[in-house]
């Protein structure tokens, strides 16, 4: 299996600690791709990923996978360990309905910010910009970061009472916040502690 991605960026990261929590960062070949020189947008890699995005998985017998949560669910189950899903039908509903929270209020919001509202990868990337855009999804970042700190108030994980995908894009989503001088604002208490116990996890520490 090969993941198509570049180091450092959210997206990929998701998809690096899902490897890391199932014991199988060393089962699959990392191939780096030069985003910032616009590889990701070349007939060559859209054969393999329309979205023109990164991650990208290979597998195999030669399917490609893209979305992270798609990536991410066919590592849970072909990997042991334990489940980033969940293991019942409700676990599973209810970690989706989190991770979509996360990515879409969170990792997908900060990302329009930064693509749209300020420099963001360049010129030569940012091709089309919307600053009201940008700004208002700003608002739902950190919206959606209050809502967050709620559901932490009663629980130590985002999907029920273990680590979880939910988790994982989170995490992710508040590291892109940080590169995008999003902050967290103060008084959120129960994010920025659940923010510190995430980061102590040998997979995102890592």
């Amino acid at each position: 299996m090969k993941i198509f991605d570049i180091e450092g960026f959210p997206n990929p990261a998701r998809v690096r600690i899902a490897l890391a929590e199932k014991g199988a960062t060393d089962k699959v070949e990392f191939v780096s791709v030069d985003v910032m020189n616009g590889e990701h947008r070349t007939n060559a890699f859209k054969a393999m990923n329309p979205d023109a995005s990164v991650p990208c998985a290979e597998l195999d017998d030669g399917t490609h996978l893209s979305q992270v949560t798609a990536i991410t669910e066919y590592i849970d189950g072909t990997f042991e360990g334990p489940s980033l899903f969940g293991d019942t039908p409700k676990d599973r509903a209810v970690t989706h309905m989190m991770n979509r929270r996360a990515e879409n209020g969170l990792v997908d919001a900060v990302g329009a910010y930064f693509h749209f509202a300020t420099d963001g990868l360049g010129p030569e990337l940012e091709t089309y910009q919307n600053s009201d855009w940008g700004l208002r999804q700003r608002e739902v970042a950190i919206q959606t970061m209050t809502y967050l700190d709620g559901v932490l108030s009663t629980s130590d994980f985002l999907a029920g009472d273990q680590f979880s995908m939910a988790d994982i894009t989170a995490f992710a989503g508040l590291a892109f916040a940080d590169f995008a001088k999003v902050d967290i604002p103060e008084n959120l208490h129960n994010l920025i502690k659940w923010r510190a116990q995430m980061a102590q996890r040998p997979s995102i520490a890592a």
